[in-house]
């Protein structure tokens, strides 16, 4: 379920989890910050219902 409804709400819960994800990744190990995007993208689709996985091929510079 996503909670935010506007657009802008959007966008600065994606700058927020950007930032996060910066953030992470530069005290992390590659396998932990993987494993982290993992979670994300499992989270996000739960609150979406959209498969991240099926939304962005990850064979391609989609992503």
């Amino acid at each position: 379920m996503l909670l935010s409804t506007t657009d802008e709400d959007v966008l600065a819960a994606a700058e927020s989890l950007g930032d996060e994800l910066r953030q992470a990744k530069s005290e992390s190990t590659r396998e932990g910050f993987e494993s982290l995007l993992e979670e994300c993208n499992e989270a996000i689709s739960d609150a979406t219902g959209i498969d991240y996985g099926d939304a962005c091929d990850a064979g391609s510079d989609c992503c």
